[in-house]
């Protein structure tokens, strides 16, 4: 017989005054940067996106949550129920989520083409594998994939940061010319940091937007500075070593969505491993491999990157062995020995 008034949740287990719903409200504060920045850079069409894609993530979320907790049944008479236990439980995952996927798209995506992207990563990615806390993967990133591969959406187009007179630096989805290293480069390294005069994605241009959101997080514990730090580091040491120029390592590190992925996106509590170690291999693992598929490419697969090491992450957690919460190793006495 199985005891119904046990509770069985996903974990952690450990009583806190933090919330889901506070840490993704920090974690849509820390974005409001980068979405402003968009905006700036441009134009309304990126605030039209922004707004459709939040809306579409809660709306998708909404009537699945409706649909899947009976609100039709029995003539809808549960429906005011339904609505109002979907408001309790409501965390802004789903905000998170249309924002992030918003910013990681070029400002020429159509409305129509971002919304069928949020209905896949909320119904299918993660409404469909149970909701918060259950998704295999990051939605965003699957969205994002999606999204290219069904309107043909040009985001993967990558800088090509070998030097050479007749380079070109391509960020996000945007062909420009110059380079760090060319002297008849068009662009600063103060260009890059601002993303002023750089073309891509909506809100992965402004390094110094991400800058802003990274240390508000930091401040607000939500993720451990550490992290994308190791990560941008291991990213940059490991493309100088594939382009044999040490002095690139800024124009790698500053161009396409690679400091905003490693900020808000491998930072994603579902998807990464759960302990310290497991931690390290997953960030050196996943800069590494970036670095060396970006060099080999000449494309932008942070996206692919992510969800590549998002499915190997129950691998990492299971062979990188965590100490028990609680535990205290036993002293060995002369008996015991």
């Amino acid at each position: 017989m199985i005891d119904n008034t046990v509770v069985i949740s996903t974990p952690p287990h450990v009583k806190s005054k933090r919330t889901t719903r506070g840490i993704m409200l920090d974690v849509t504060i820390a974005l409001l940067p980068c979405a402003v920045a968009g905006i700036v850079f441009f134009g309304w069409q990126a605030l039209i996106l922004e707004l459709v894609s939040v809306a579409a993530c809660v709306a998708t979320e909404f009537v699945y949550y409706f649909i899947a907790n009976g609100g039709f049944a029995k003539k809808c008479k549960n429906a005011g129920a339904t609505c109002k236990k979907w408001a309790r439980q409501f965390d802004l995952t789903s905000v998170v989520t249309g924002l992030i996927l918003a910013l990681i798209l070029p400002a020429d995506v159509k409305w129509y083409e971002i919304l069928i992207g949020d209905i896949f990563a909320i119904a299918l990615v993660k409404m469909f594998f149970g909701g918060t806390g259950k998704n295999l993967v990051n939605p965003a990133a699957a969205a994002r994939i999606f999204t290219a591969i069904s309107f043909s959406v040009s985001v993967f187009v990558l800088a090509k940061v070998e030097p050479s007179l007749d380079s070109e630096l391509l960020t996000g989805a945007s062909n420009l010319e110059g380079l760090l290293k060319d002297k008849h480069s068009a662009l600063t390294a103060l260009d890059l940091f601002l993303g002023t005069g750089v073309a891509g994605c909506i809100g992965e241009t402004c390094k110094l937007a991400i800058i802003i959101g990274f240390v508000y997080l930091c401040v607000r514990d939500v993720i451990k500075w550490w992290q994308p730090v190791l990560f941008l580091g291991v990213f940059g040491l490991t493309a100088c070593l594939c382009s044999l120029d040490i002095t690139l390592f800024l124009p790698h590190v500053l161009s396409g969505g690679v400091m905003f992925a490693a900020v808000f996106m491998f930072t994603d509590y579902v998807t990464s491993p759960k302990g310290v170690i497991g931690q390290l291999v997953y960030y050196i693992a996943g800069a590494a491999l970036l670095a060396v598929l970006r060099h080999l490419t000449k494309v932008e697969v942070a996206s692919f990157v992510i969800l590549l090491m998002n499915l190997i992450v129950p691998l990492i957690d299971k062979y990188c062995i965590r100490k028990p919460f609680g535990y205290v190793r036993q002293k060995k006495t002369k008996e015991g020995k």
